[in-house]
């Protein structure tokens, strides 16, 4: 009975510590969530936040390094500005050389241009061309050459006032203001128009609008019939066939036949007129100016409301304006 109690108390004594090592072990199992604390998931999360913002991004293929460039994308973005400004800058200053050189040079072709100031022939058509498109130089369509057009004008009136032309025109032109009381204008002729370089209003409230700049059809103003009338036939046929005989009012002549007869008269009486040809309830009458080499180089211009301005008070005062042409023609050198 001893050897079994002993045994029992061996057996029983021996099987606490199994059940308290069991019972040790079970914590072990209970801490397992660490795993589910896993730093390495949780580390792995924080490159994958700025996908949503990457998958955006065009390249999908792109190196960690080219990842983080979408978070710098503001200096990028500020350097494109920046030379796009720059871009814009280069060809404002090379349309204004190109300008330059023109009015150094008189005219010039494609290549030269493009020579003087350092750029592709392409360079150089496209910035004559967008110079062109807004008159500031017009090109010779039998040499193509370029030269200054007279949209400069439009830009700077000072400059207008410093021409010859303009400058000797002017105190004759504000004393035909004065004796007509109606808007005096001085046109030259502008490839296949007539351009107003000049311009003095008259007394009357109701007067005609400011046209100095403006581009206006030669066969429908009294200005562009004198300019007409004192070309040679073919290069009047020519400057026609390029423009037509646009209709602008009922009135307009639209008759090549016709307007040539007009022509013909203006040449005889040495003045041209137009009556609502060009605006409804606008008259005009106009009369050459010459060079010193005898050249019809502008016409003088009075316009005024058909109400005011009638075919006969034209009439009477048409040997005011022939004599007023006659003595800008005298300032500029002429001697007939």
């Amino acid at each position: 009975m001893v050897v079994a109690a002993s045994a029992y108390s061996f057996v029983m004594s021996n099987t606490r510590p199994v059940g308290r090592a069991r019972s040790a072990t079970k914590p072990a199992s209970v801490q397992k969530p660490a795993p589910a604390q896993k730093p390495a998931p949780t580390q792995k999360q924080a490159p994958t936040q700025p996908v949503p913002t990457q998958k955006a991004a065009p390249a999908r293929k792109a190196t960690p390094a080219q990842k983080a460039a979408p978070a710098q994308n503001p200096a990028p973005a500020q350097s494109r500005a920046d030379a796009g400004a720059t871009g814009g800058v280069q060809s404002v200053d090379r349309a204004i050389s190109v300008l330059e050189i023109l009015a150094r040079r008189g005219e010039a072709r494609v290549t030269e241009v493009a020579a003087e100031i350092s750029v592709h022939k392409s360079t150089a058509f496209r910035l004559l061309g967008a110079l062109e498109d807004r008159g500031l130089v017009e090109q010779d369509s039998d040499r193509g050459k370029y030269r200054l057009g007279f949209g400069i004008v439009r830009l700077a009136g000072a400059v207008a006032a410093r021409m010859d032309l303009t400058r000797e025109a002017r105190p004759v032109c504000e004393r035909l203001a004065q004796d007509s009381g109606e808007t005096v204008n001085l046109a030259v002729a502008q490839s296949h128009y007539a351009v107003n370089v000049d311009q003095v209003p008259g007394a009357f409230a109701i007067a005609a609008q400011n046209w100095v700049g403006r581009l206006t059809p030669l066969h429908a103003t009294s200005s562009g019939k004198i300019l007409l009338a004192h070309l040679d036939a073919a290069r009047r046929a020519e400057l026609l066939d390029a423009a037509g005989l646009e209709r602008f009012t009922k009135h307009t002549i639209s008759s090549a036949a016709k307007l040539e007869k007009q022509l013909a008269a203006a040449c005889e009486r040495g003045y041209a007129t137009t009556i609502e040809e060009y605006e409804q309830g606008l008259n005009a009458i106009a009369a050459p100016v010459r060079s010193h080499r005898g050249d019809v180089v502008a016409a003088v211009s009075v316009s005024g409301p058909a109400y005011r301005l009638t075919p006969a008070s034209m009439e009477e005062f048409a040997p005011t304006l022939v004599d007023g042409a006659r003595e800008i023609s005298h300032r500029l050198g002429y001697l007939g």
